[in-house]
């Protein structure tokens, strides 16, 4: 496979100053090439769970019961026994390359890897096996650099790693590279929740992954698929419903499922379990979505930056979804640099990136206020149970005990090492 070039950002002046003159120039590129492996030998690698390590890149979170399972970014999935918040005890940890969304029924999780899907047997964690694959249930998974660049990989084959190497060229031209500044940035990828069921877990806002009773719902780039799991063991994929470019996010609420793009925010009734039905949608200007409700109002965060799209400040909107085939927006509130959110009665719960983890009362959407901000962390999503508070952030994983608002309280803290 021919292999995937980008352009570093150290040298850009000089290429701006040398692109004035008919003169020799140069310019050093980063080649990263992947390095695979057959899928049956990291597949057998997969069903052999180490021992429970520290959490490194946090990313999706998700709540089962007594178990916490946090994604190691494009690495795997942490099992840990959440027992005791004060002090949780990492239990075993599954490699799954290119993992980056997890739901669990029963005793099954569920993980992409990559363009692929696996079930998990996680009855004893450090014992885990692989119950099915559903090959390429991804197709359009994509790694995208900072400015747009992608390569769709080899998916025959499972990456594993990479390999780079820095070259500098020397050329005559006076013309300067319109791409040249590109930090391919760790290899951010566009991958491919709540339920009243005893037997599913809870997932953060972020999360492309929602189980609902015997379905499970997962959003591609461009469609919602539907999954049955009424065999925990062997999902059966059923279809994919288009919906449009852009998909983001997936979020669960009593028959309804809110997706989030980056252009609007859609709703599906799925009181036919099988056969999602498009009920209404808000559009708004491209940026990164993703979306709560409490079944009378969404709480949407728009992000600004990087390749989220046009805005240029980030906010939140309130939308009155009494009507949801017509959703109509109640107030915008400006962020800063907003991720997940979770909701809790009248308390809202938004991952404001550099801005910390605040916390506003909602009781009037049309005039909030703000309650509490941390300050110290920088969160990406939040999942709020019981006057308990589970982040996901930069620094690790967080837990809070909020039952007195007055006096919010670190309970633990699951960080690098």
């Amino acid at each position: 496979m021919k292999p995937i070039t980008r352009l570093l950002l150290p040298l850009l002046p000089v290429f701006l100053l040398a692109g004035c003159l008919k003169d020799k120039v140069t310019r050093t590129y980063t080649i990263f090439t992947p390095v695979y492996k057959e899928k049956s030998v990291v597949l057998a690698d997969v069903v052999k769970p180490l021992a429970g390590r520290s959490v490194q890149n946090a990313g999706k979170i998700y709540v089962y019961g007594n178990y916490l399972f946090v994604n190691e970014i494009n690495e795997g999935v942490h099992i840990i026994d959440n027992s005791n918040p004060e002090a949780p005890v990492s239990k075993s940890f599954i490699n799954i390359p290119g993992n980056v969304d997890i739901a669990v029924k029963g005793n099954i999780l569920y993980a992409d890897i990559y363009s692929d899907m696996i079930a998990l047997d996680i009855s004893n964690p450090l014992q885990a096996k692989v119950t099915k694959l559903t090959s390429n249930l991804f197709p359009e998974r994509n790694y995208i650099g900072s400015n747009g660049w992608y390569f769709t990989p080899d998916t025959s084959r499972y990456i594993v790693g990479w390999t780079r190497k820095d070259t500098t060229v020397a050329y005559e031209s006076p013309e300067i590279c319109t791409r040249c500044g590109i930090v391919f940035d760790n290899f951010a990828t566009f991958a491919n929740a709540s339920s009243s069921g005893a037997t599913v877990g809870i997932a953060g806002s972020m999360a492309r992954f929602a189980i609902v009773n015997n379905y499970m719902y997962a959003v591609g780039l461009y469609s919602l698929k539907v999954i049955d799991v009424a065999t925990p063991s062997t999902p059966s994929y059923k279809k994919d419903i288009s919906i449009g470019s852009g998909i983001e996010t997936i979020f669960p609420f009593k028959d309804k499922l809110f997706i989030g793009s980056n252009r609007a925010m859609y709703i599906y009734d799925i009181s036919v379990a099988e056969t999602p039905k498009y009920t209404g949608s808000f559009p708004h200007v491209r940026s990164c979505d993703p979306v709560v409700t409490d079944g009378v109002h969404a709480y949407v965060t728009l992000r600004a930056g990087n390749f989220c799209g046009d805005i240029t400040e980030s906010r939140l909107e309130i939308l009155d979804v009494a009507n949801l085939a017509a959703p109509k927006l109640v107030k915008t509130y400006p962020m800063k640099n907003p991720y997940g959110l979770a909701k809790d009665g009248n308390l809202l719960w938004i991952c404001d990136g550099t801005a910390g983890l605040k916390l506003y009362d909602v009781s009037n959407p049309a005039d909030i206020s703000l309650k509490k901000s941390i300050s110290n962390i920088e969160p990406f999503d939040v999942i709020p149970m019981n006057g308990k508070l589970i982040v996901s952030a930069k620094e690790g994983i967080l837990q809070y005990d909020y039952s007195n608002l007055s006096d919010i309280r670190l309970l633990s803290r699951i960080q690098k090492k």
